[in-house]
């Protein structure tokens, strides 16, 4: 009888670990106005989010995103604080100015309510550290969400950079970016701070650039740059008066140097990176195709081309991620792209690359 009994509470215990595991990251949305916010707003149901809450004071936007994805009235709120009442998220993702990420940390975080945002973590490094400060404080998880961070192509060059195949790393170039917010037709709401100074930190070199030095600090495991060096230029004044457009950011580190080329004057949207090692090269052509050549002589190599699969869960969606860490089931890896040391790092860099234009000279980082 006592060994029954004993069974039954054990399946008891299983049954209310297995649910309680299943329970859904309740999470709020904060801003409406970033494109991005599609993501989430489409994102088919896996049992592991619950979209509890919306903010959002653009009651015309608000209007027009609702009959398009569905959500109810009810669910938006005027406010942060009324939302975090009424609803209290486990977690929030933020889509609204760049500008706007530090007052979310300030008002999620002493609710130790996590955070994840889209790139770049801040509009400046006083800003991010003042966000560090707060998630460190309160013990919460601050994520920052990069669409290459889900691209299989990133993972694989990684992974062969860290076997050797290509030997040490020598150069990386990164190119991203695509014709203009206004050329490829964002919205409005978007539009009007993506190219305002204060609210993003700059134009095409905080939008793309953060991609490449995130990228960077990624595949060389946190090292910071030597010396940044950053020209930019405005070829789209009539679309972008207010900011740059256009950016070349050129990093020295202690045994090797990256070329970032973030724009919003490509003929062709763009996200890839070339790597090159010194017995071979690695090119992320785009999310899925990958072609490594490995040298043979002065001028002949083998090459393989790899058309790559998607990652497996919960790598191939950042909210399966945020969920996953939220709930403890995932730690980030040391200078992860999602990672706040990485986006501390990635901060840094972009400062000094404005500062750098700004100055027309090199800067030494500390």
């Amino acid at each position: 009888m006592n060994k029954i009994i004993g069974l039954l509470c054990l399946l008891t215990l299983l049954t209310v670990t297995s649910n309680a595991q299943q329970e859904p990251v309740k999470l709020g949305v904060i801003g409406l106005s970033h494109a991005h916010v599609g993501w989430i707003l489409v994102r088919e149901d896996l049992g592991d989010i619950k979209m509890v809450g919306i903010v959002e004071t653009d009651t015309i936007l608000t209007k027009r995103l609702a009959e398009h994805f569905g959500f109810p009235s009810e669910m938006v709120y005027n406010t942060i604080e009324e939302m975090v009442a009424k609803t209290q998220p486990d977690a929030v993702a933020a889509f609204g100015t760049i500008y706007g990420h530090l007052e979310v940390v300030q008002k999620c975080a002493p609710k130790g309510i996590h955070v994840m945002v889209e790139k770049p973590l801040a509009v400046s490094l006083e800003h991010a550290k003042e966000m560090e400060q707060l998630a460190k404080k309160h013990s919460i998880h601050l994520l920052t969400n990069y669409e290459t961070s889900w691209y299989p192509t990133n993972e694989e060059a990684k992974r062969l950079l860290d076997k050797g195949t290509v030997g040490e790393v020598r150069k990386v170039i990164v190119r991203d970016g695509h014709k203009g917010p206004k050329k490829i037709g964002v919205n409005k709401e978007f539009l009007d701070w993506l190219t305002d100074p204060i609210l993003n930190g700059g134009g095409a070199i905080t939008d793309f650039g953060c991609y490449g030095a995130n990228l960077m600090t990624w595949l060389l495991n946190g090292e910071k740059p030597r010396t940044v060096t950053a020209v930019t230029q405005q070829l789209q004044a009539e679309n972008n008066p207010k900011v740059d457009d256009d950016a070349t950011i050129i990093l020295t580190y202690d045994s090797s140097m990256a070329i970032l080329e973030p724009s919003w004057n490509w003929p062709i949207g763009r996200k890839d990176m070339e790597i090159y090692g010194t017995t071979g090269a690695i090119y992320a052509e785009n999310r899925n195709d990958l072609n490594l050549r490995v040298s043979t002589g002065y001028d002949t190599y083998k090459e393989t081309k790899t058309e790559l699969p998607e990652r497996q869960k919960p790598f191939d969606d950042p909210f399966s991620v945020f969920a996953q860490v939220v709930t403890g089931q995932l730690a980030l890896a040391p200078f992860d792209p999602y990672s706040l040391e990485n986006n501390l790092i990635v901060m840094e860099i972009l400062q000094a690359a404005i500062e750098s234009s700004k100055k027309k000279m090199t800067l030494v980082l500390e």
